[in-house]
């Protein structure tokens, strides 16, 4: 997913069907935890994912205030943040959208405590009156855990994307309260007991298959709460959920500081020299930034940093070899030491997982987070053993390559290649190979063009229309961008906020997918029609440099196409159940499915001349170059696809063989993995577990498999285009309609497998993914 999903992994019960954002919702790879040569096109998505119906056109409705009423007159502890009163509090204010522009961190205190208070009294009635029926416990179950999904999520995105000490600290104060009350609820045994009731009722047969699926998730979702806990191993459950908690928080912070720490001030040209004139254009706007005002992209001074657009322009195109190599080395040790040292972090996150998998009866914490997921461990195994397999033979090749090509050239290292090496090696052989240089392209993939021409695609396959709406719900930032999606009669079925650009004093980084809020009968104003979707996605793609807009790379094309691809799921849903539309209830190894699949649209023809029209002359991108384009896709594949088996593997063997505080230290497993899955083996010093957000601050702890297994799944979707005709716009559109009404529709009111046979016609196969990416054995 690069969804976000990138929410914490600890969240129980059914909040957590409500708070998976797909950080995340996240895109694969995220730039902030990927090694520094990976390929920025297998990124992070998180992980961590209001309205009316769209039979007829309506204002969108506002969220009710009323219930907080009896917040009004709380009284605050005494502290800085509490003057502020809970009546004039933006968190529990009547809205239309979420207020994001005026939510500061003194509201969050005080906001999310009353909001918390009044919860609880909510859970004590539901408690007392529940009965096992759908309006006696369904209903206001999703009242309840909505709403803290929607307040705590405005929170949690701004920490995101406008990050302050005083809103960190906010939330610190204030989180072990809210996991409290979700530990509550998830171990709520009047709920529990209610779900089982239906689920052992006469009346279960006639349930919709979506209803099951929510009853049957509930009463999964409260045995791995703790609920069938007896008090002394509840209560060290709940020790142990609210410092996992806490260290995922702590992990992520380390990562953005050590992230923002490093500088390297550029005085001399020749240091720079191969950098192209965006990365140098991004360096001196830095540099002004850091108080050197007179700084140009000309002559300097230039500021390096380690987000993501200033580190990959210098890995692939610096010339001086040393600055790689300081690059890259910052890189792949950041948050490994001092004040910001993840080790500890980690080997106690680690430990804790053991100790909540023991305590819930299972081996191992990959066999509890596989209970909720499509694939078990073995099958997750062997679906990356027959990948590595595929890609082994052509990785190694693809370094031999690269020694044969740097040593025509006549480099120094060519028989010695390091990591900081590999992408600079990597982008002179394609530009010798295919006659394409990414950093010329970029004048052909403007951001305003990119949209326009993602959004024709999606009128095109999904006969929806996508409308600038800025204006009309408040943003945290002025480059945010605002959108309603309208069906095919004109009338609103979702909106979504799109933030893209590179921001790295306060902005994680990495792209993703979030929900703001899900489409929901219960849940709607009306009382007659659902709430609309509302989602967000989140990039960090180059910015506008000077008066020129934002010029993309093709790699941040895809990305942008990514996370679409998520936000598509969550914002075409027909399920009007809560619980289970959008995103929401959908298996982990699944969600990757429709963001993965768009991807692919980045290399149809049609499509990808819509987008790429010269910024200046409106020139469309020559036709030899999209050709050249399409014969470079498979470029290095084998090395790529290594690249995600690693990091899979890596997850993988540390959330099932290993053994915390034993005799083999978290950076041993990464080597022993490494043998396999990397032809050129890590540097002693490598610490990028230190880095890897997905896992240890996102959601995808056992289960960055999940990247893969969706890789297929997509693979396969996209080549029922290919076989219906990607040329034939007609049969596009009948399969794109298809696509729309099962995959895109169906949300998680349906078994993931079962969708995708819907669709399909049969189960899915690995045979088109190896396919695109070259790896099938040639035919003799």
């Amino acid at each position: 997913m690069d969804m976000v999903m990138a929410t914490s992994s600890t969240i129980p019960f059914s909040f957590s069907l409500l708070s998976r954002s797909i950080h995340p919702i996240l895109k694969r790879s995220p730039f902030s935890s990927s090694p520094p040569h990976f390929n920025p096109k297998l990124l992070l998505k998180s992980h961590p994912c209001p309205f009316w119906s769209s039979f007829q056109y309506s204002a969108p409705p506002s969220f009710s205030s009323s219930s907080f009423s009896a917040c009004s007159s709380l009284s605050m502890a005494s502290s800085a943040s509490a003057n502020e009163s809970i009546e004039s509090n933006p968190l529990l204010q009547d809205f239309d959208f979420p207020p994001f522009d005026v939510v500061e961190a003194k509201h969050v205190r005080p906001g999310i405590l009353a909001l918390l208070k009044k919860l609880e009294s909510d859970l004590d009635e539901l408690e007392k009156t529940v009965e096992p029926s759908w309006p006696k416990l369904v209903e206001p179950l999703e009242k309840i855990v909505d709403r803290l999904a929607v307040v705590w999520g405005i929170v949690k995105h701004l920490k995101s994307v406008k990050d302050t000490a005083e809103l960190r600290a906010a939330i610190e104060e204030v989180q072990p309260e809210k996991v409290k009350f979700q530990l509550r609820l998830g171990q709520s045994k009047p709920i529990y007991n209610a779900f089982k009731a239906i689920q052992e009722s006469p009346d279960w047969e006639s349930l919709s298959e979506a209803r099951k699926r929510i009853v049957e998730a509930q009463i999964k979702e409260a045995v791995l709460s703790g609920v069938s806990l007896e008090d002394d191993k509840r209560e060290q459950f709940n020790k142990i959920e609210q410092e996992l908690e806490s260290l995922s928080r702590k992990f992520s912070e380390n990562v953005l500081d050590a992230t923002k720490k490093f500088e390297k001030l550029i005085m001399d040209k020749k240091e720079i020299e191969g950098l192209p004139a965006t990365a140098l254009g991004l360096a001196a706007q830095t540099a002004v930034s850091k108080g050197h005002d007179n700084a140009t992209a000309e002559n300097g001074p230039w500021v390096i940093t380690l987000d993501f657009p200033s580190y990959i322009s210098v890995m692939q195109h610096a010339r001086h070899r040393a600055l790689r190599e300081e690059v890259y080395c910052a890189y792949i040790t950041r948050a490994s030491s001092g004040d910001l040292d993840n080790t500890p972090v980690i080997n106690q996150i680690l430990k804790l997982r053991f100790e909540k998998a023991k305590l819930l009866n299972y081996n191992n914490y990959a066999e509890v987070s596989m209970a909720t997921k499509m694939a078990t461990v073995d099958k997750a195994e062997e679906l990356l053993e027959k990948l590595r397999s595929a890609s082994w033979s052509a990785a190694f090749q693809d370094v031999e390559d690269l020694k044969s090509y740097s040593k025509s050239q006549g480099a120094s290292e060519a028989d010695n290649l390091s990591h900081w090496d590999i992408s600079f090696w990597s982008e002179r052989l394609r530009e010798s190979k295919y006659n394409i240089n990414e950093e010329e392209l970029r004048p052909y993939f403007s951001f305003p063009k990119v949209m326009d021409g993602l959004f024709n695609l999606a009128k095109t396959i999904f006969g929806i229309d996508i409308e600038p709406a800025d204006g009309l719900a408040p943003v945290w930032n002025k480059d945010v961008h605002f959108y309603c999606v309208k069906d095919s009669s004109g009338s609103p079925i979702a909106y979504f906020y799109f933030d893209p650009y590179s921001r790295p004093s306060e902005k994680r980084g990495g792209a993703w997918m979030d929900e703001v809020v899900a489409r929901s009968r219960v849940l709607s104003r009306s009382g007659t029609t659902a709430r609309l979707p509302v989602a967000h996605m989140v990039c960090n793609q180059t910015p506008p440099v000077g008066d020129k807009p934002s010029l993309m790379t093709f790699r941040e094309v895809e990305t942008v196409f990514h996370e679409f691809g998520h936000a598509l799921q969550h914002m075409l849903t027909k399920q009007d159940e809560g619980l289970v539309a959008g995103i929401r209830g959908i298996e982990w190894d699944a969600v990757e499915l429709p963001s993965q699949f768009m991807e692919n649209w980045c290399y149809h023809r049609d499509t990808l001349m819509s987008i790429a029209k010269h910024y200046e002359t409106g020139e469309s991108l020559p036709e030899e170059v999209y050709s050249k384009l399409l014969a470079a896709r498979t470029f290095r594949a084998g090395s790529l696809s290594l690249h995600q088996i690693q990091f899979a593997s890596l997850d993988l063997e540390l959330h099932t063989k290993y053994v915390p505080d034993g005799t083999e230290s978290i950076y041993d497993v990464h080597h022993r993995v490494s043998r396999k899955t990397q032809v050129i083996p890590p540097l002693p010093e490598d610490r990028f577990l230190c880095s890897f957000n997905h896992i240890f601050a996102g959601g995808y702890a056992a289960g960055y498999y999940s990247y893969k297994w969706a890789e297929v799944l997509s693979a396969d979707a996209f080549s029922a285009f290919e076989d219906a005709g990607l040329d034939d716009i007609k049969a596009v559109k009948e399969t794109g309609h298809k696509f729309r009404e099962t995959i895109l529709a169906l949300g998680g009111g349906k078994a993931p497998l079962k969708v995708f046979v819907e669709f399909r016609g049969r189960e899915p196969s690995p045979e088109a993914l190896l396919r695109h990416n070259g790896l099938l054995p040639v035919p003799v």
